[in-house]
């Protein structure tokens, strides 16, 4: 039986692991879920936390995609550069990466446009300027390597891919300021799967963005 993966496609960290599962061409069953039914006794029985994505393996249950990715490429696969099992120091390079995601350029993203969603305003100077810094940060990561954790994609790639995609629907990466992640992110997009398991959650994220803004 395919592992099932919940997701809500207008989440970021749903489509990153999304696009690994295509990367390690992993069959997975997407259920797609609202936040209402994250709260059923069902849902809640999976995920008390009643956020997602949420993967199901079997009788293997894992939230938070910082987790689900490593778990998928340590069972599913043998491209092991996504993730590697063996080298420590490659292994804390792309978890540095990843908390990064979470802690940073996830969290400053929501931040920002929180009161376009609530309707009390556009994204504010101070949350406009944290991000560009976040921008930046990335930008550093990638002035010596291909991808921000080294010289191959990794799970920490993908992660931060549908972050940035996603918040550029608001503040546009500038090519003059930031031509490596500008030129990381085409790449990105590049990817065979990048359409497949972003272009739906992208268009409602942006449809969610404009209403609230209307």
């Amino acid at each position: 039986m395919a592992p099932k993966l919940y997701v809500m496609p207008a989440s970021p960290p749903c489509r990153a692991v999304m696009m690994l599962a295509k990367e390690i061409e992993l069959e997975v069953e997407i259920e797609e879920v609202d936040r209402n039914q994250l709260k059923t006794p069902e849902m809640l029985e999976l995920n008390p936390e009643h956020t997602v994505p949420i993967l199901v393996d079997d009788d293997f249950v894992l939230w938070e995609s910082h987790a689900i990715m490593p778990y998928l490429v340590g069972k599913y696969s043998d491209k092991e550069s996504l993730y590697p099992k063996d080298d420590l120091q490659k292994t804390a390079i792309i978890n540095q990466r990843m908390h990064f995601e979470s802690g940073v350029l996830f969290q400053r993203s929501t931040t920002a446009i929180a009161p376009l969603f609530q309707g009390i305003g556009d994204i504010s100077d101070d949350d406009r300027d944290k991000i560009i810094e976040a921008f930046g940060y990335i930008e550093n990561y990638l002035e010596k390597t291909p991808y921000v954790a080294g010289e191959e994609m990794t799970v920490a790639d993908l992660s931060i891919l549908s972050t940035v995609a996603s918040i550029e629907l608001v503040i546009p990466v500038e090519e003059d300021r930031f031509p490596n992640l500008s030129s990381w992110l085409k790449s990105g997009k590049e990817l065979t799967y990048f359409e497949e398991c972003n272009s739906k959650g992208l268009a409602e994220l942006k449809d969610l963005i404009d209403a609230a803004s209307a």
